[in-house]
């Protein structure tokens, strides 16, 4: 074999190998795409009093509830608490908010968020009493209780004040304790159904086909079909939990088709643009008028020995100025030309909006542009 031709065999094999690679990094597995339909969290709330607070609680003259949420603790535990009980600042009134995760068990623990609901400066140093958290249905599916984390503090002086964070949030690691499994189970359905987090007509068909791949050799026939460009169904085999089919499709690897979209935000001058962007043949010109206004009033004096008076003479200076702005040919065939074109213009990020949507306008730029 001579040198040049194993100059271009190498040249094959390393291009291969490039676009090759390119492919790989581009698929993703479906797991990572993709939800269980009916498979969420549950968001659980309870109303609860924080207790061992160092006078940084409610006070209970501005906060009623919070006193009678007391004293109905205190009669619980056989205590009628008098008049004179109630001037405390060691107690806050919060709520408590979590979310359980799907197929929990009883038994297991999840982490709490408290929040102060009343006048209660901070948090610190205090203790959940147990406290029932119910879901949307009313039911009681969690109980939580323990000693707060509190990430903010709050210190006050006679003439200053520091404040960092939010003293009056805290959490609760592993904080409640689960007492009723949300409804819902995976093996008394007999389909799976799959939903896209980004929805896209090509993207479901590839993943659809992609399962029907696998279930042809693993299982003997297509078991997947799309029902829209969000939502995948599939039939799940009698001989195979549900659980082990879903590891087994979801390891599989797709190439999800993306949009042609351009997102901006205007506030912080971000412009996040797709690959799949493309933009016609257009002329763009872009400049800032700049206008100064300058108001230097002068002091006038009398003559002397007249009868004249100190007076003020208004003066203004008005200068405008108007920044050089070629008339430029922006032709983006890829997102590479597209930016270079731009960066050739010498366009700042609050320009670049201005233009992208100028060109949307003009009908040349085919995406669409998402304004944060």
């Amino acid at each position: 074999m001579n040198r040049p031709f194993r100059i271009i065999v190498a040249l094959v094999l390393l291009l291969t190998g490039a676009v090759a690679a390119e492919v790989a990094a581009a698929q993703v597995r479906i797991k990572d795409i993709v939800r269980l339909q009916g498979i969420r969290d549950n968001q659980l709330v309870g109303y609860g009093l924080v207790v061992g607070l160092n006078s940084s609680g409610d006070s209970l003259r501005n906060s009623p509830f919070t006193a009678n949420s007391m004293r109905a603790m205190l009669n619980r535990m056989g205590i009628t608490p008098g008049d004179d009980a109630m001037r405390t600042r060691n107690v806050a009134a919060v709520l408590v908010t979590a979310n359980m995760p799907p197929l929990v068990n009883r038994g297991s623990r999840i982490d709490v968020s408290v929040s102060s609901i009343g006048d209660a400066s901070s948090l610190a140093g205090g203790t959940l009493i147990i406290t029932p958290l119910v879901g949307a249905d009313g039911e009681i599916y969690a109980v939580a209780q323990g000693a707060l984390i509190v990430s903010g503090f709050s210190e006050e002086g006679a003439a200053a004040e520091i404040t960092n964070n939010s003293p009056t949030t805290a959490r609760i690691p592993n904080g409640a304790v689960v007492e009723k499994q949300a409804p819902g189970d995976l093996e008394s359905e007999p389909e799976m159904i799959l939903e896209l987090i980004n929805p896209d007509f090509n993207t479901v068909v590839e993943v659809t086909d992609a399962i029907n791949e696998f279930t042809r050799g693993e299982h003997k026939r297509p078991l997947a079909r799309e029902r829209d460009h969000r939502s995948i169904v599939i039939a799940r085999p009698s001989h195979i939990t549900a659980a082990r089919f879903f590891a087994q499709i979801g390891s599989l690897a797709v190439t999800p088709d993306k949009p042609a979209r351009i997102v901006v935000d205007e506030r912080t001058g971000t412009v996040i643009i797709g690959s799949n962007v493309r933009i016609s043949t257009v002329a763009v010109t872009h400049g800032n008028l700049t206008v100064s206004v300058v108001e230097a009033p002068r002091v006038v004096q009398p003559a002397p020995f007249s009868d004249g008076v100190t007076a003020v003479e208004p003066s203004t200076f008005i200068e405008a100025v108007e920044q050089d702005a070629a008339l430029g040919i922006v032709e983006g065939a890829s997102l590479a030309e597209l930016v270079n074109g731009l960066n050739r213009m010498g366009a700042k990020p609050a320009g670049i909006i201005a233009i992208l949507q100028g060109i949307k306008s003009a009908g040349a730029l085919q995406a669409s542009i998402v304004v944060q």
